[in-house]
């Protein structure tokens, strides 16, 4: 009797310590966030920038217990893809341009306003205010969170028909836009011919001359090799390309809320890093897309392109957006 005690005894302290290990391994276990974009992982390339500080941040204040994951090039689907699995908690989270962002919620159709914003430290005291937590409430009704903006650094133009200083020098030339109606609009304004296109169909729509041309960040010309494609840079500056840092609310909701702190943490310390890293970046990328031999131009009577945009702001402050336009307005002064 006293050796079959014994043995039950032996069996429930080995059961016991199973246990314990089993419940300690899974407490070691991280929880996965994956973090999608759409465009390369260079060393430069500003999405891809902000991902890796997003990374290392919320790896770091999370003590560990999330691990990020990277997905570069697509890897999670088209910027609009992203969005909609965020929605329904299929995807984690991304970094997201504002005007794909501005498909789900029109609201921040505001900051693509053509010529909105004159700098980055303007952009910056903008999106960081008020009016960022006004998007971001709209959005966050809409299933996704945003946890803030990153830098895309503002846009310009690139083409293969000729350099712009002007707005009659878009007439006529077919550029690649966002699938967003304040870039529609804006080049139909300038009398150029704007081709809705997705990202992932854009470099070889150039490279075969079905599209002119498109309008982009230089850090994001370089970094996917459009100086390969396209002979002239013009330095338009027309839109202030913010990216949003955004998160699935079903993917936020589940985590502790020590862990959801730590996320929107390190959402706020990877943010600054990126937008330092990115103007520095900035800085240098046109002396090597000039070395690459494209055509670099700056535009000077900026005066002259926001009168003939001016249709623009009509149409989004008509489309019910009258009081976060002036909001915006009254912020860039």
């Amino acid at each position: 009797m006293n050796h079959r005690i014994k043995i039950r005894s032996i069996l429930a302290l080995a059961a016991s310590a199973c246990l314990t290990f089993g419940t300690a391994a899974q407490a070691q276990t991280p929880t996965v966030i994956k973090l999608g974009w759409t465009t390369s992982d260079g060393p430069q390339d500003p999405y891809a920038v902000g991902a890796r500080a997003f990374k290392s941040a919320v790896e770091r204040d999370s003590g560990g217990r999330i691990e990020v994951q990277l997905f570069p090039n697509r890897a999670l689907g088209d910027e609009r893809q992203m969005l909609e699995g965020m929605r329904f908690g299929t995807v984690d989270a991304g970094i997201i341009t504002n005007a794909v962002i501005a498909q789900l919620e029109p609201a921040f159709s505001v900051n693509d306003l053509p010529f909105l914003y004159a700098t980055e430290a303007q952009a910056h005291k903008t999106l960081d205010g008020e009016i960022g937590k006004e998007l971001g409430t709209k959005l966050a009704g809409k299933g996704i969170v945003l946890l803030g903006f990153m830098e895309g650094g503002f846009r310009n133009m690139i083409n293969n028909k000729r350099p712009v200083t002007t707005p009659a020098d878009v007439q006529g030339v077919k550029y690649r836009v966002m699938q967003n109606p304040v870039f529609i609009d804006m080049f139909t304004s300038l009398g150029g011919s704007a081709v809705p296109m997705a990202w992932g169909e854009t470099f070889t729509a150039v490279q075969q001359g079905t599209i002119d041309g498109l309008e982009i960040p230089l850090a994001v010309i370089e970094s996917n090799k459009y100086f390969e494609v396209t002979k002239f840079l013009s330095l338009t500056n027309h839109t202030y390309s913010a990216i949003g840092l955004v998160i699935s609310k079903r993917t936020l909701d589940k985590l502790p809320g020590d862990l959801r702190k730590a996320v929107q943490t390190a959402a706020n310390s990877a943010i600054a890093m990126q937008r330092q890293v990115a103007a520095a970046d900035a800085r240098k990328t046109l002396s090597t897309l000039e070395g690459n031999g494209m055509k670099i131009n700056p535009v000077s009577d900026v005066a002259a392109f926001r009168t003939v945009v001016k249709p623009v702001y009509d149409k989004f402050r008509q489309s019910g957006q009258s009081a976060l336009l002036d909001k915006a307005l009254a912020a860039v002064k």
